[in-house]
């Protein structure tokens, strides 16, 4: 099932298209590099029929958004808080997948107050924690015929580990098994979070069980409904 970015709202100097499914507490979705909202189809679709209501941008760049010379991760985390701002979201969830992934810990970094709740799949705090093979062959790639997207992920980000600790909301880790992010990278993630809960997805890559998989979107009703639960009883 796709969903189209059909609204359109300017923020931080860039137009930004999205999806919006569904009534209930505020949920944001953000893909990948060079992927766009489709991505998560079945994760709106379950997250919807959960009683959320799903906003799913595409990122600066990317999908309906006019393609640019340039991207830095931290324009792009600005991007989202604006977004949230102005469409008067109070402390969502946000679900980032790898690039998304590190767009949302910028921002719960950059902005402590912004969120409820993050939840981050297969997501790296630089290029070291991808797997080298990986990076020497989009480094050849790259050098062919250059990309700026490939250039931003040969080069950003550069998260401190000790950045993490400012993060006070509870954070879902999830990486795969045979994921493209190093398994040292995402144990670094998650001892680095005050409140993480990391899971590993048996026999997943990087995106299998996102991309057309109900794993995801349960894995993240999951863990909404109770770190919802505790924060209403609290």
């Amino acid at each position: 099932m796709s969903y189209e970015a059909s609204h359109v709202i300017t923020v931080n100097g860039v137009s930004l298209h999205y999806a919006v499914v569904g009534e209930g507490r505020p949920v944001v979705l953000v893909h990948g590099n060079g992927e766009t909202h489709d991505l998560f189809d079945t994760e709106i679709r379950r997250l919807a029929e959960a009683g959320y209501r799903v906003y799913a941008p595409d990122s600066r760049g990317h999908g309906a958004n006019e393609p640019l010379e340039e991207y830095h991760y931290t324009d792009m985390a600005e991007d989202m808080f604006c977004l949230i701002r102005e469409l008067g979201l109070e402390r969502p969830a946000l679900y980032g997948h790898s690039d998304g992934g590190i767009i949302g810990l910028l921002l719960a970094i950059r902005h402590p107050d912004a969120l409820g709740v993050l939840a981050v799949s297969g997501t790296n705090l630089s290029p070291d924690g991808i797997d080298p093979s990986f990076i020497r062959e989009f480094t050849e790639i790259n050098k062919k015929r250059p990309d700026p997207l490939i250039t931003l992920m040969l080069t950003e980000p550069d998260i401190a580990p000790e950045e993490l600790g400012g993060i006070a909301i509870p954070v879902l880790v999830t990486v795969g098994e045979h994921d493209l992010i190093l398994p040292s990278e995402t144990q670094k993630i998650a001892a680095g979070l005050p409140h993480a809960e990391l899971k590993i997805i048996e026999g997943a890559d990087h995106g299998s069980y996102i991309d057309g998989s109900e794993v995801m979107g349960e894995l993240l009703i999951q863990f909404f409904e109770k770190e919802w639960k505790e924060e209403a009883e609290s």
